[in-house]
């Protein structure tokens, strides 16, 4: 049976404070804008000062919201999440955001990230007799921001901080106001922006042009930003670490009109695909992306090589994204219910197939094949990013490390695997020139080497099955 082969987007979080503006119309074109980062639920929390009401369901956005349901959600600050499940099962009770009520009014909290020791922080919840009714990580952190003592919320805030170990980016809803939160070591992208009447906080920039806002800043690894009535504040909430910014948010995640680190991140991609060109040459006749998430790969390999660009495969954005379950004779031809080639644009040509990442190696055979039976004469894969040989537990749903193909075989096993003319991978350190750093990113899927220490006990477990348990899913 075909099993997805693509690297599964974390989760969108989005935050509002805007008065005289409706916040849950806002809020909704906002996830709207970040419903590449999950598909499985959705959800908006408001606040008038006294109240909060909130609506959330599974599906995507503009299944689970209707001109209805934004009506009842009333006030003047919102935060929004568009979820993919990391840890907790795809459940209603497990979308989010998640909403309780303290002696300090409403407390309301969307996560995208994950936590390397909520198994352990869950068990200390469950001991001091906190009822959890979910099995995701990011009910924990809510708990443990009800619980922490202290005199106002960047005070609970920073007791959370120093209890929590992974990656995590947080938007928090109280009576008064939204905070945003970054992890210490920066792996989970939020940015600030400004709009009439308030400002916005969201996983990426490319939210924010869709609501009318501007860029203000990046959110600094470590760092809490309060917006309310009278502006924004920012502090520090805990010590930054290593920063340890996720690769992948560059080659994968983020869409292409998002600004990341002050790049837009299209023109990284391209510059990925131009050192995959210096480093990968083949004599070739056109270059083909792997849509959507190889195009800019792919342009910047043409680029470099001076190898004529061309479209060869049409990509349906829909699939995979309905409630209707195919069959299993649909689910066993897989790629060719995602992708049709253009035979035309194929046919007698030597074609260089660049494609953002091979994961479990499912996907990149039968695309081969597929270019091969429309005509193509060579068929050559060129991927913009290193071997990925270690699983992640910050956060991206990647794979167990048995289930990684690179992990198990080499780059010439695999190249016959796929049954390609040949296979080449950018290099870490071509990929790091690209992205004109040195370090500052967590590139532990093709190094092994976690920003965190306790991560290789991890990989023991989730081979064995394990670590979702753990997580309770």
């Amino acid at each position: 049976m075909y099993v997805d082969d693509d690297l599964h987007e974390e989760c969108g979080v989005f935050g509002i404070c805007a008065s005289g503006r409706a916040v849950a119309r806002l809020a909704f074109f906002g996830l709207y804008a970040l419903q590449h980062r999950g598909q499985e639920g959705a959800g908006i929390v408001t606040c008038d000062g006294r109240v909060a009401h909130m609506h959330k369901g599974m599906g995507l956005v503009s299944q689970v919201f209707n001109e209805e349901n934004l009506q009842y959600l009333q006030g003047h600050l919102a935060i929004g999440h568009t979820r993919y499940s990391t840890t907790g099962s795809s459940k209603l009770r497990n979308a989010q955001p998640y909403l309780v009520e303290t002696l300090d009014g409403p407390l309301a909290l969307g996560h995208n990230g994950n936590l390397i020791n909520a198994p352990q922080l869950r068990r200390e919840l469950l001991e001091r007799g906190v009822g959890l009714q979910t099995s995701t990580d990011s009910e924990v952190i809510l708990h443990l921001l009800a619980g922490a003592g202290g005199g106002d919320w960047v005070t609970r805030i920073r007791i959370m901080m120093a209890k929590a170990e992974g990656a995590y980016s947080l938007v928090i809803l109280t009576r008064d106001a939204v905070y945003g939160v970054r992890d210490p070591w920066g792996l989970r992208p939020l940015v600030l922006g400004r709009l009439e009447g308030g400002h916005v906080l969201a996983s990426e920039s490319c939210a924010f042009a869709t609501i009318g806002a501007e860029m203000v800043e990046e959110i600094k690894p470590g760092e809490i930003v309060r917006i309310d009535a009278d502006g924004y504040e920012i502090v520090q909430g805990a010590p930054p670490q290593r920063l340890a910014f996720c690769t992948f948010e560059q080659i994968y995640f983020a869409r292409p009109d998002s600004l990341l680190d002050g790049r837009l991140v299209h023109e990284v991609r391209q510059k990925l695909g131009r050192q995959l060109a210096k480093e990968a040459p083949v004599k070739a006749d056109i270059v083909v992306p792997v849509p959507d998430s190889g195009t800019p790969h792919a342009i910047g390999y043409a680029q470099k090589s001076k190898i004529p660009y061309s479209e060869g495969l049409i990509k349906s954005r829909y699939i995979g994204r309905t409630f209707i379950q195919p069959t299993d004779e649909l689910r066993k031809i897989g790629v060719a219910m995602k992708f049709n080639p253009l035979p035309d644009n194929l046919k007698g040509k030597r074609v260089v197939l660049v494609d953002d990442s091979i994961v479990r190696g499912n996907t990149s055979g039968p695309l081969v094949q597929m270019l091969r039976d429309a005509g193509a004469k060579e068929v050559h894969v060129r991927v913009a990013c290193p071997p990925i040989k270690w699983p992640c537990f910050m956060g991206v749903d990647m794979a167990s490390q048995s289930e990684l193909i690179a992990a198990n075989q080499s780059v010439d096993e695999i190249c016959e695997h796929i049954g390609a003319n040949s296979l080449a991978y950018l290099s870490i350190d071509g990929m790091m020139k690209a992205l004109k750093a040195k370090d500052g990113y967590c590139n532990a899927c093709f190094t092994g080497d976690y920003p965190f220490a306790t991560p290789i006990p991890l990989i023991e477990l989730q081979d064995k099955g394990i670590f979702q348990q753990a997580l309770g899913d």
